[in-house]
């Protein structure tokens, strides 16, 4: 009996045609872009421990964390505000057997690190129809200057939990990224789809 062969996949890859619109636009009023998996780790800061895991990344990073809602954006890193005395650290290195060990050796004795690259998926919305797109699902004014570039949240989508946070623009429009538990990934990129399909819409990964 042959053995199975197993292949990884990008969450949700099944669900995509690249570059397949979901309605006739030229270009497409909406990307929509499931991101590659990259090392995610939630950092909490210990009770009395927050000033210290603030020098901490500081050190590391080369910037302090968010301590409100915002994304900082740093050359090896995005840190995503996650609650108070919490921060998200994406890395953009390549996924390692332990994501998190560089952390905690980093943050030991001042805050806690749990990995999060597996029960996360990052979806990306992006185009110059985002907004109008997003209006029809999210309760939050995403408009500048109210959600500027760095502006981050802690909200709910058709009662799905999820972090948001805007990017810097691209050509075509406001670009956000949104991370979502990989257990409700796939109702949120079906929910994506119907509302971007009136603006015509891009699907894809990265």
């Amino acid at each position: 009996m042959a053995e199975p062969a197993w292949t990884e996949q990008p969450p949700l890859a099944r669900l995509i045609e690249a570059g397949r619109p979901v309605a006739s636009a030229d270009p497409p009023g909406v990307r929509l872009t499931v991101r590659a998996p990259r090392r995610l780790v939630q950092v909490m800061a210990r009770r009395g421990g927050f000033r210290a895991t603030v020098d901490a990344a500081r050190g590391l990073f080369g910037s302090p964390p968010p301590s409100r809602p915002e994304a900082v954006f740093t050359a090896d890193a995005t840190l995503v505000w996650s609650g108070p005395g919490q921060f998200l650290v994406l890395d953009h290195a390549e996924p390692i057997d332990d994501p998190a060990a560089a952390l905690r050796t980093a943050f030991a004795g001042t805050a806690s690190v749990v990995d999060q690259s597996h029960g996360r998926v990052e979806i990306e919305v992006a185009g110059r129809q985002a907004r109008a797109m997003l209006a029809k699902l999210c309760s939050l004014d995403l408009a500048a200057p109210a959600f500027a570039v760095g502006a981050a949240a802690a909200t709910s989508i058709d009662h799905t939990n999820v972090t948001l946070w805007r990017e810097p623009d691209d050509s075509d429009g406001p670009v956000f990224r949104f991370l979502v538990f990989s257990t409700f990934a796939e109702s949120l990129w079906h929910l994506f789809t119907a509302s971007a399909a009136e603006f015509g819409a891009a699907k894809g990964l990265r």
